[in-house]
């Protein structure tokens, strides 16, 4: 009887403790994406961290592209309870669910962690009369129709240029809003003065920024950044702050300690010196945020989404 009840003991104690990241094998990461973009990137760095770091062996990184993330973001909620399969995502993926409709939104899976991010940055050419943020509003204000130029409709940047819009007293709907695919169109049609303005993120710029072709105005970012010598659009009276970030979910209907594994899996890949220096390298900011935080975080995420993207008139 007693050795029974030792055995028994044992073994609500085993159900009982918390999964660690030790126990994690045979982990996907889905980039809900093409291969080489942000997300895919991202997804391929923390791969190799977390094997590199022996927190999880293997990993496996594969592609779901389309709508934004949207159907990527249906398969992992179709795999409930696969406490082995994570999706890499991010702001463009919030506003992608309420822009096409999406039958499944981020209330329907498990957040992990919020990673990295990058601020955004507006721009003019050099030869822009232009020469602060103050003085393209104030002209914008003047004329609505100024034409701004950045990434999808809908995405990051179009969203940056609606809260600018609204800080500056510009309506949201009234704006020229002109989207390209790629950040390399953006930089053309500022460059060769097709547009007054264009916004992304300060990566897509720093080169044309470096060499004097392109003057940044300001950046998205709630405080002066290191090593990015441009004033907040916060210093200079416009209560903007919007970053572009990434982040890790997975699927709906684990438990709690399976999710405890994975945020713990991700604690362990942020204190690591290599996920440091990856990012340094790769010039990511760290906007490191995991468990119920980043549960909080989305909700009031989404809710800041929906809000900006009814100001431009996207979503009723």
């Amino acid at each position: 009887m007693k050795k029974t009840a030792i055995l028994a003991a044992s073994a609500l104690l085993t159900l009982a403790a918390p999964a660690t990241a030790q126990n994690l094998n045979n982990l996907r990461i889905m980039a809900p994406a093409s291969p080489g973009g942000g997300w895919d990137q991202t997804s391929r760095t923390i791969q190799t961290v977390l094997q590199n770091q022996g927190i999880a062996k293997p990993v496996q990184v594969f592609n779901v592209p389309g709508a934004g993330g949207t159907i990527g973001l249906a398969q992992l909620y179709n795999s409930k309870g696969d406490s082995n399969l994570l999706m890499t995502m991010g702001l463009v993926m919030v506003g992608a669910i309420q822009t096409n409709s999406s039958k499944v939104d981020l209330s329907r899976v498990t957040p992990i962690a919020r990673l990295t991010g990058e601020y955004e940055v507006i721009v003019v050419p050099t030869s822009s009369p232009y020469k602060t943020l103050g003085d393209l509003a104030a002209a914008w204000k003047a004329n609505p129709s100024l034409p701004f130029a950045g990434g999808s409709a809908g995405g990051t940047d179009h969203m940056l240029v609606g809260l600018f819009a609204k800080a500056a007293g510009v309506d949201p709907r009234k704006m020229n809003y002109v989207p390209f695919s790629g950040g390399g169109e953006t930089l053309a049609a500022v460059l060769g003065n097709q547009v007054t303005a264009a916004v992304a993120g300060y990566g897509e710029f720093e080169a044309q920024i470096k060499a004097g072709k392109l003057r940044a105005l300001g950046i998205s970012a709630p405080k002066a950044q290191p090593g990015i010598p441009v004033a907040t659009m916060k210093s200079q009276g416009f209560n903007v702050d919007l970053a572009n970030w990434r982040g890790i979910v997975a699927p709906p209907g684990l438990s709690s300690s399976e999710k405890g594994a994975l945020v713990a899996a991700m604690d362990k890949l942020h204190a690591s010196k290599e996920w440091k220096d990856t990012i340094k390298t790769r010039n990511w900011t760290d906007l490191y945020m995991s468990g119920s935080k980043f549960d909080v975080f989305l909700k009031l995420e989404a809710t800041r989404t929906r809000e900006i993207l009814k100001d431009i008139g996207l979503v009723k």
